[in-house]
């Protein structure tokens, strides 16, 4: 972090959890900054007093809001309202609030789930609107999405800056390994670390493989969430990625390597593949603020494989790993 970050007080939603650990981290690199980081059991995001109450007690000049209820396939489509109701309420009152009380500045960061089913790749930032969201995860695109709606009214009547990022499919270290609520990477890699661990001879995976997905090492997003925090200003949402997609079905043999697991995969056809392609157009970053990815992929897997054998014991199965990134998850959202 620069010494010279224009902001002094910066809270970040959501800074105990995956992401957000990265940011504060970075942050915190710079000695002239007051972080705050707040926690579940004090502040009720969802709720105007305490959001109120939140801004009252800190005082920030800048807000990264970070947290969310999130979940894969499985986890959106089993709450579906939840997702909605909480997302679109955090959003709405943290933004509300953060105008009320003066805030300098409100980075909003949005999902790629927000993008059409059928957008045409690389995903535009232009084409966010000309469709609706693949259906399995549509209520927590929908709900992001509406912070981009209330982030542009803010700034066109009363000149409130807040901008909106768009991240690729997020992994790395220190990810939710708790196969209830995790995404696609820590999944699969859990699922090839015991499979191998307990001599079996296959592993199953959701779908068919053939859909694609970008993702985006965690430390690169965290440098692209501060650029865009110090630089960027301007009302047109910004995706950060990498320009680079890879089908599951070829994740899913890339983690097996990684993992040393060499048993059969077998595909659950009958099991949604969810959006059947995602890759970003990732030049408006480039060109607004200098953010471009620096981890390949496999690069970025072997450091989540390694953290994640590394964390969890010899003889370990993984629930008590899972269960810790749970909590830590937990810890960054309301209640």
């Amino acid at each position: 972090m620069s010494e010279s970050f224009p902001y002094k007080r910066v809270l970040v939603t959501g800074g105990a959890g995956f992401l957000g650990r990265f940011v504060v981290d970075r942050l915190h690199e710079n000695t002239n900054l007051e972080v705050f980081v707040p926690r579940s059991a004090d502040y009720n995001l969802i709720k105007a007093e305490a959001v109120s109450r939140l801004y009252a007690e800190t005082r920030p000049d800048l807000v990264i809001h970070l947290a969310a209820v999130i979940g894969g396939i499985g986890a959106n489509q089993k709450t579906p309202g939840k997702f909605f109701y909480e997302n679109l309420m955090m959003g709405v009152q943290l933004i509300e609030q953060a105008r009320l009380h003066d805030v300098k500045k409100f980075v909003a960061l949005g999902t790629v789930c927000g993008y059409p089913k059928f957008a045409p790749t690389p995903f535009r930032e232009e084409d966010l609107w000309n469709g609706y969201p693949e259906e399995t995860n549509a209520p927590y695109g929908l709900a992001k999405k509406m912070m981009l709606v209330q982030a542009q009214s803010y700034r066109q009547q009363y000149g409130f800056n807040t901008i909106f990022l768009l991240p690729a499919n997020l992994y790395g270290p220190g990810d939710n390994f708790d196969p209830e609520s995790s995404h696609v990477v820590p999944a699969l890699i859990r699922k090839c670390i015991e499979a191998r661990e307990q001599g079996a001879q296959f592993v199953e995976a959701w779908g068919t493989g053939r859909a694609s997905r970008e993702f985006l090492y965690v430390s690169d997003c965290a440098e692209g969430v501060l650029r865009a925090a110090a630089t960027y200003d301007e009302g047109e949402p910004v995706n950060l990625g990498t320009a680079n997609e890879i089908t599951i079905s070829e994740l899913l043999k890339l983690i097996a390597r990684l993992t040393k697991f060499d048993g059969e995969i077998r595909w659950q056809s009958d099991k949604p593949d969810g959006q059947p392609r995602r890759r970003l157009d990732v030049s408006r970053a480039w060109e607004k603020f200098g953010f471009r990815a620096q981890v390949p992929l496999e690069e970025g897997l072997r450091r989540t494989v390694e953290w994640y054998e590394g964390t969890r014991g010899v003889s370990d199965t993984g629930k008590e790993a899972g269960r810790s990134n749970k909590q830590e998850l937990l810890e960054s959202l309301p209640s």
